[in-house]
């Protein structure tokens, strides 16, 4: 595998593929990047200055270029190669001709759109695994590779007769280009942590699924399992002490994929469930291209206005009355008072003359309010492009301070949740300043660390802060000051550094007991899915539980021995994966999903072709594709390259 990347996501991604999959990874950084602590993940914790050892002295006996079918480095083992551009020689010099996947995670779309192209020229079998924030150009990017990959392998027998797409070295292979964001996938987890209440959502092509933070029942009282329970939280939630359920917190940290025993034997701890999977439509635009009606005019005219009207309708009804005119005549003959293009009532009844006076005199009032009207519209739409400022009387709302990448992607997510924002930016040309424009979301520019910046966004009145700028320092800066503001606000901290993130949520715990801290990391949520994209698996999302990570993944049944052939109940293994969902489209075309000994009927079936309530006795086939949560190691087994080197446990566990 082959990393190249500029930032703490390389690092992380290179981490996971070796601490989790065991794979041999050459990791491209900048010569800067080489001198920033990687993090460690997994078995690779006890063996990282081994393998680094062990991966230098084949360079230097010159096993770094080893033919393909030669095991030049130990299982697990890292290649740091040091590059200020991913050049033809670079790509070349990190072994991308002989790689089973390349992943480019640079900050910069650019260079990795041109990394790719020269990749796929020097490797037409290579999997490509770009990140790129934009969702459109990311698309169009795909079908090109993709279409490249399949003209140049034109003719070429993978040697396999099964799905190859999971063997890069065995045969077959895989060319297939993923695009993914970073963004998105650790969006929806901060937007759900922020927010009280808020469920835990994974959305990608139509398919949606719904995760609930659920706390331990009280004396007498039975939890709602939900579809099922994915996760048992923490047992030193409410512990100072605790870590928060990152996997150095052992027996008492939160446990992925229990099975029914461990769930009723958990007493006193909260749950994750899975509340809904279904399919759904795109989601609908998020903002206005033109301010609203209401935003035109303010209430003192509105008021105004309605006055006026009143007195148009009061006039209309006396000058019936007085004149035994029908009803629209009289109203005609108001309205002609009221823009003073009558004739003068001389020589008419007292009544009626009294009556055109109050007429003129309101037709003269109508003047200034409509003067005033045409005023305030035109400064409506002049500030329609510019940025509003926090309205007076602001509460219950979301302080977001940062809006890059990140926290562009977690401003278009509240949004859709109708959350009220407040934006807080120091860079007047950040990137997500024209999406808060365009939904109308108050922003505050200034530099967070100077006093008077949070006050301006009104954080004694606000819900919770999410401090998600680049810079540690900055966030927990921000995080501190708030709570010294409002002690019991809810705070959601951006960290890269797991230790660092550790230290600051116990401090934090134990200084606001009764106020809620989060600590997340964009990398650490993104990684898994990265890594499972660069191992033939179209992951679908992550959700955090606490520190740790649960994936949701779509795989085909054919090629897995855990899956194909059991049923559902027998599939089921606690702690690595659980099978949520059937895709109908592959069960219609033998009939009954039960049929066949799946013994049991399917009790809901989505109207767009998904089965999510599957019989524990139905029989999974080679052919079915279905939806399942996993953990990164049950991933990890299920899309290993090295499969044969684990042994399948027999049915049932």
């Amino acid at each position: 595998m082959v990393v190249a990347g500029d930032d703490a996501l390389a690092h992380r991604l290179a981490a996971e593929l070796r601490g989790v999959y065991g794979e041999r990874v050459t990791l491209v950084v900048p010569p800067a990047q080489r001198r920033v602590r990687p993090p460690v993940v997994g078995r690779a914790r006890g063996s990282t200055l081994f393998d680094r050892v062990s991966a230098a002295v084949n360079r230097a006996a010159g096993n770094g270029d080893a033919p393909p079918g030669r095991t030049a480095e130990p299982p697990g083992a890292e290649r740091v190669l040091e590059a200020t551009e991913l050049t033809e020689a670079v790509l070349a010099e990190a072994g991308v001709e002989r790689a089973a996947a390349l992943a480019l995670v640079g900050d910069d779309d650019e260079a990795n759109i041109r990394a790719a192209l020269t990749a796929r020229r020097l490797n037409p079998r290579l999997r490509l695994v770009i990140r790129l924030y934009n969702r459109r150009l990311g698309q169009h990017i795909k079908e090109l590779l993709d279409q490249a990959s399949a003209l140049a392998t034109a003719g070429i027998d993978d040697g396999s007769g099964d799905d190859g797409g999971d063997r890069a070295d065995g045969g077959g292979f895989d060319a297939s280009t993923t695009v993914l964001s970073d963004a998105d996938t650790a969006a929806p987890a901060l937007a759900a942590t922020a927010v009280a209440g808020t469920s835990k959502v994974v959305q990608t092509d139509g398919l949606m699924l719904r995760a609930v933070e659920r706390p331990p029942p009280g004396p007498g009282e039975v939890a709602d399992p939900g579809l099922c329970t994915l996760a048992l939280l923490s047992a030193t939630t409410n512990d100072p002490a605790g870590a928060d359920g990152s996997e150095s917190s052992g027996p008492q940290g939160p446990r992925l994929l229990p099975d029914e025993r461990a769930v009723a034997a958990a007493t006193g701890r909260g749950t994750v469930v899975l509340e809904t999977v279904s399919y759904t439509g795109p989601t609908a635009s998020g903002g206005r291209s033109v301010p609203p009606f209401a935003s035109l005019l303010s209430r003192r005219l509105r008021w105004s206005f309605a006055g006026l009207v009143g007195c148009v309708v009061g006039l209309a009804i006396a000058s019936m009355v007085v004149t035994g005119e029908p009803p629209l005549r009289a109203t005609y003959l108001t309205l002609l008072d009221l823009f003073a293009i009558n004739n003068p009532a001389i020589g008419e009844p007292v009544g009626r003359q009294v009556l055109q006076l109050f007429s003129g005199l309101v037709g003269l009032l109508l003047l200034p309010v409509l003067l005033a009207a045409v005023l305030e519209a035109l400064g409506t739409f002049r500030n329609g492009s510019a940025l509003r400022k926090p309205p007076r009387g602001l509460s219950g709302h979301v302080v977001l301070l940062g809006v890059g990448k990140i926290g562009t992607r977690v401003l278009a997510r509240l949004r859709e949740l109708n959350i009220p924002v407040v934006c807080v930016e120091a860079d007047p040309e950040a990137r997500g300043l024209a999406m808060a424009r365009r939904l109308r979301v108050p922003v505050v520019l200034g530099d967070v660390t100077q006093e008077g910046v949070l006050e301006a966004a009104k954080i004694h009145r606000a819900h919770a802060l999410l401090a998600l700028t680049s810079a540690d320092t900055t966030n927990l800066e921000a995080a501190l000051y708030a709570r010294t503001v409002r002690p019991d606000l809810r705070v959601v901290l951006r960290l890269y550094d797991d230790d660092f993130a550790t230290a600051v949520y116990r401090t934090l715990r134990a200084a606001h007991p009764q106020a809620l801290t989060r600590s997340r990391s964009v990398s650490h949520l993104a990684a898994p899915a990265f890594a499972g994209a660069m191992m033939g698996r179209q992951i679908l999302g992550a959700i955090p539980v606490e520190r740790r990570v649960l994936l949701f993944a779509a795989i085909e049944v054919g090629g897995h021995a855990q899956l194909e052939g059991r049923t559902v109940g027998e599939a089921f293994r606690a702690g690595a994966w659980r099978v949520l969902a059937l895709e109908t489209r592959a069960a219609g075309r033998r009939g009954d999903p039960a049929g066949g000994g799946g013994g049991g009927g399917v009790s809901q079936r989505e109207p767009r072709g998904l089965v999510w309530d599957l019989p524990s006795s139905y029989v999974l086939r080679a052919e079915d594709r279905v939806v399942l949560a996993a953990t990164r190691r049950g991933l990890a087994e299920l899309s290993g390259r090295r499969a044969g080197e684990r042994s399948v446990g027999p049915p049932g566990q």
